[in-house]
């Protein structure tokens, strides 16, 4: 009996230092698991507040991305306004250069036709003085050699006249 019952305490005071043993452990592992409870605690606090911080960006990105959207909508708007303006405006600078092409080619076309009738006039006129010039120096000829003829007939004239003058006086 005795050594049954040393047997037993024996075993008891084995399971009671087990006992105390999964006591402390259960204590270490309560422990472990109330800070694992706070680390979780303050994780889901920090995840809340950063599920807050996330939605409030993502609204703002929503405002901004719609404000930008609206920007760049009426920068577009602007931009296509200036397009039609400045594509209409090169529409008119370009029929006016056209018109002034045109313009400078019927220019120069008027310009080489004046300037070939200028030629043919200037032709024209060089050669009428050229006949001109020779007419009156055929005519001055002429009228020097009229003008010596007469002057002789004249001075023939004159002795005849004499001799007439000198016969008369001779017979009065």
């Amino acid at each position: 009996g005795v050594f049954m019952y040393n047997h037993l305490q024996q075993k008891v005071r084995n399971a009671e230092a087990l006992a105390q043993k999964y006591k402390q452990q259960q204590e270490a592992l309560s422990a472990q698991l109330q800070v694992v409870y706070e680390h979780r605690s303050r994780l889901e606090r920090s995840l809340q507040k950063e599920r807050g911080e996330h939605k409030k960006t993502k609204e703002d990105f929503l405002v901004y991305k719609l404000e930008a959207q609206e920007a760049l909508n009426k920068e577009k708007q602007d931009s296509m306004n200036r397009y039609g303006a400045l594509s209409s405006q090169h529409k008119i600078l370009k029929n006016q250069h056209e018109d002034v092409k045109k313009q400078l080619l019927d220019l120069q076309l008027q310009h080489n036709s004046l300037k070939l009738e200028h030629r043919k006039a200037l032709e024209t006129h060089s050669q009428k003085y050229t006949q001109l010039q020779q007419e009156k120096d055929s005519e001055v000829s002429n009228l020097q050699d009229t003008v010596f003829k007469l002057r002789e007939e004249s001075k023939l004239l004159r002795k005849a006249h004499q001799e007439v003058h000198s016969q008369l006086l001779n017979a009065q």
